[in-house]
């Protein structure tokens, strides 16, 4: 492994659910060859910085509003989504689920909000790993669930390793969302129709090449219709810092997360290290 337009929508009120209600949700989110337990947060996670802050609504899977009204973004992983407003948006599957485990989690908990790199977001949402007094990591059980993958930044990349260990554990135990093919690891050779969303891809680097300030990863022998992973000038700052040089991909392989767009092939921007999961032969 290498170490290493989100729109504020509108909000609905949510009852929080009875006590035998959430009893049976978290055995049905433990359900698989293992059983799901909360995660404390890791030794070397970031100091809370904001103490004692009351949650009084859970918008979906990774958002939830606070008691003076600030919204706060799970940072680090990106749970299913709900419409939320937006016309013609479909709920993506297990995305109540989700939702439900946040609030069985954190509504009505007072949480210690925890900055590990930009504090917020251009809607002013704070980006914070979130602990509850008993010291659970909100992020790391939702992950240990099945109930969110890890959805990183370049300016929020605290404890993204530990949060990519649970994801694997959680997939590999077929829990929550990977026990559906919606959420499956994509082939490259299939995400010509997966543009315009987030997937995580794997497969084996074709070839490796500079041209000028960028490295392209290729999964297929002609760059302009097969897929590749785009490595841009200051991402690459970022490997150089890491001591990992991205030309050596060729021939391995990799996993890799992020938006789909069309540029010649499908095509994911890779903008810091722990974007990639250099897998081993």
């Amino acid at each position: 492994m290498i170490q290493g337009t989100v729109i504020r929508y509108g909000m609905r009120p949510i009852r929080r659910p009875t006590r035998l209600f959430a009893g049976i949700l978290f055995l049905l989110l433990a359900a698989g060859d293992g059983t799901a337990e909360t995660v404390p947060l890791p030794e070397n996670g970031p100091p809370a910085s904001l103490e004692d802050q009351e949650t009084v609504e859970i918008v979906d899977g990774d958002t939830l509003v606070l008691a003076t009204g600030k919204q706060v973004r799970l940072v680090g992983i990106q749970a299913p989504k709900l419409p939320l407003g937006r016309p013609g948006f479909e709920t993506w599957p297990l995305a109540d689920e989700s939702r439900d485990a946040l609030l069985r989690l954190a509504h009505g908990q007072r949480l210690a909000l925890h900055f590990g790199g930009q504090r917020e977001d251009r809607y002013r949402r704070y980006l914070a790993h979130l602990t509850l007094p008993d010291g659970t990591w909100i992020q790391g059980t939702l992950l240990e669930e099945g109930l969110a993958r890890v959805y990183s930044f370049h300016d929020n990349r605290a404890l993204i390793p530990e949060m990519l260990a649970l994801e694997r554990r959680a997939r590999s135990q077929k829990r929550g969302i990977w026990n559906l093919s919606y959420y499956r690891i994509r082939n490259p050779s299939e995400t010509w129709n997966d543009i315009d969303s987030f997937q995580i891809v794997e497969g084996r680097v074709v070839d490796a090449a500079r041209v000028r300030n960028v490295v392209y990863l290729n999964f297929g022998p002609n760059w302009r219709t097969d897929f590749t992973f785009k490595i841009g000038k200051r991402a690459l700052g970022l490997f150089s810092k890491a001591g990992i040089d991205p030309l050596t991909f060729t021939g391995r392989t990799v996993r890799g997360r992020g938006w789909v767009k069309p540029e010649n092939g499908p095509l994911i921007e890779v903008t810091h290290p722990e974007q990639l999961e250099l897998l081993p032969e």
